[in-house]
């Protein structure tokens, strides 16, 4: 992986024809949207993080006979999607979105985490144009993990920072476009705020990647791990990145917040926890008047140290030695008491039927401990038809020995099993669940991942897993010579529906 971590993509606006092996599912077409960093270099200047690498998105394209792809992720690695390189003073930040692709009504667009997206056309990949978020509500930051409900509207969270009142967290709807007149609108004219919460600290609001969402509620996880704003107003004057401005107090408290998503209101209990960094949030649902809460956190913020290029080029052996302190992810199941009997002692667990503990305290809120759900896994998936309901798998890329994965894990929280796929000197993507059609039971479709491996032998590929099973369905591979060096992606969570493939810069 060394040898390709930080080499350059390139644009392939035509389709590059792959070689199947194995059967692919009858029922499998569509396109699957990726994006992540794949630019690390510009003339004699190069980018020293990650993180900091520009955008570039790939489409991949599954029709009844074949497979088409370019660019599988050669180096995918635990948060390609964790940050993105503020590159300008507040409040006009970069529109190098790296991040992910979302969905607004009928319209993609290409995201990071700040006030500006770029639409694209889902099938050339062209950017149509940029949009600002604060054209329709006044924010600076916004997730590129938002979520949708079964009608198709798109829930998002963002951060206002700046403006006549203190630094506030937003939440927002973006209705479905259902009409052909609605489809003609941009979709954020449509934009509906739902609610504000204000920040506990004024000049440090808590860093957020992503966060939950249940049929009721919003779930969201006020984390000690917190942006500082002065240090980002004058970052892009002294020459520094987004991390730079972060910073973790190991002893502070985590807050949970559960906010009606329909109502707006928040629920009265204040819930606590210890002090952790959470990036990912794998699902959230209710049950028995609690709301269930999986989430993959970490004991501290080293892992951003992790991703300076100059560290993750040295051997594997280097790079284990010097990282050894990495916090590894952790999968945590936290559980929520909607009502606390006023004649329940203090100290008293909220909780049965799980090792996730929730104890009354003396000032009426809630501290919450986790079950451990598993260890060592990142880039969490689901059957999104069971997003904000009760579940029983997860998938994600293992995360054992360095920040690039070389397994893909099925989860099952039931049972407490996991299998894996595994295959020599092979580095798969980030796992993306497509179910298949009329699926009843939740598992019943396959997972998409790319590989890469720095084996000049190994033809680059896209694999596809019998989600039951986790065996090997078929593969699609391409010529490693139509191949640039680096290329890598982000699925985006619900609209994966199959292969093709060009990439282009945003």
């Amino acid at each position: 992986m060394q040898t390709i971590i930080s080499k350059n993509g390139s644009e392939t606006p035509e389709p590059i024809k792959a070689q199947v092996t194995g059967a692919l599912p009858v029922w499998l077409s569509g396109t699957l949207l990726r994006n992540g960093p794949g630019i690390f270099s510009v003339g004699e200047s190069s980018y020293n993080h990650w993180f900091d690498g520009m955008s570039l998105i790939h489409s991949f394209t599954f029709s009844n006979e074949f497979g088409t792809m370019v660019y599988p992720d050669p180096c995918k690695n635990i948060f390609s999607r964790a940050f993105t390189h503020l590159c300008n003073a507040i409040p006009d930040f970069t529109d190098n979105n790296l991040i992910n692709v979302i969905r607004y009504g009928d319209q993609y667009y290409a995201s990071s985490e700040v006030n500006y997206i770029n639409q694209i056309d889902p099938v050339t990949l062209e950017t149509v144009g940029r949009v600002n978020y604060r054209n329709h509500i006044a924010l600076n930051l916004a997730t590129a993990h938002p979520h949708y409900d079964e009608e198709g509207n798109t829930y998002n969270m963002g951060t206002a920072i700046m403006g006549w009142t203190t630094p506030h967290y937003v939440i927002f709807k973006v209705p479905a476009q259902n009409s052909d007149a609605e489809k003609k609108k941009p979709a954020l004219k449509q934009l509906e705020r739902i609610c504000s919460i204000p920040c506990r600290s004024s000049l440090s609001p808590s860093y957020f990647h992503s966060f939950g969402m249940t049929e009721r509620y919003v779930v969201f996880v006020e984390q000690p791990y917190k942006l500082d704003i002065l240090k980002l107003g004058f970052a892009y004057f002294r020459g520094v990145n987004w991390g730079s401005c972060l910073k973790f107090d190991k002893d502070d408290v985590t807050i949970f917040h559960l906010i009606d998503r329909h109502t707006g209101k928040e629920v009265s209990t204040h819930y606590y926890g210890d002090a952790m960094v959470v990036f990912h949030h794998i699902n959230a649902y209710e049950e028995k008047d609690h709301v269930v809460m999986d989430l993959i956190s970490y004991k501290d913020s080293h892992l951003y140290d992790m991703f300076y290029l100059d560290n993750l080029k040295q051997e594997t052996a280097d790079f284990v030695d010097t990282n050894e302190s990495f916090s590894p992810p952790t999968c945590k199941r936290f559980i929520l008491p909607l009502t606390v009997d006023k004649d329940v002692s203090i100290g008293t667990n909220l909780v049965t039927d799980s090792r996730a503990e929730a104890r009354l305290q003396k000032d009426g809120s809630v501290f919450c401990t986790p079950e451990i759900l598993f260890e060592g896994l990142e880039l969490p998936g689901i059957n999104y038809k069971f997003n904000g309901k009760k579940y029983r798998y997860f998938y994600g890329s293992r995360i054992e020995w360095s920040p690039h994965p070389n397994k893909i894990a099925k989860v099952d929280i039931e049972s407490g099993t996991h299998l894996e796929w595994q295959e020599d000197n092979c580095y798969p993507s980030e796992p993306v669940f497509v179910a298949s059609p009329d699926a009843v039971a939740e598992d019943d479709g396959v997972i998409l991942s790319s590989v890469v491996s720095p084996d000049p032998s190994i033809s680059p590929f896209l694999l596809v897993l019998d989600a039951r099973s986790m065996k090997e369905v078929a593969r699609a591979s391409i010529d490693a010579s139509s191949l640039g060096a680096h290329a890598a992606g982000v699925a985006p969570r619900k609209e994966a529906l199959g292969l093709g493939q060009k990439s282009k810069r945003t």
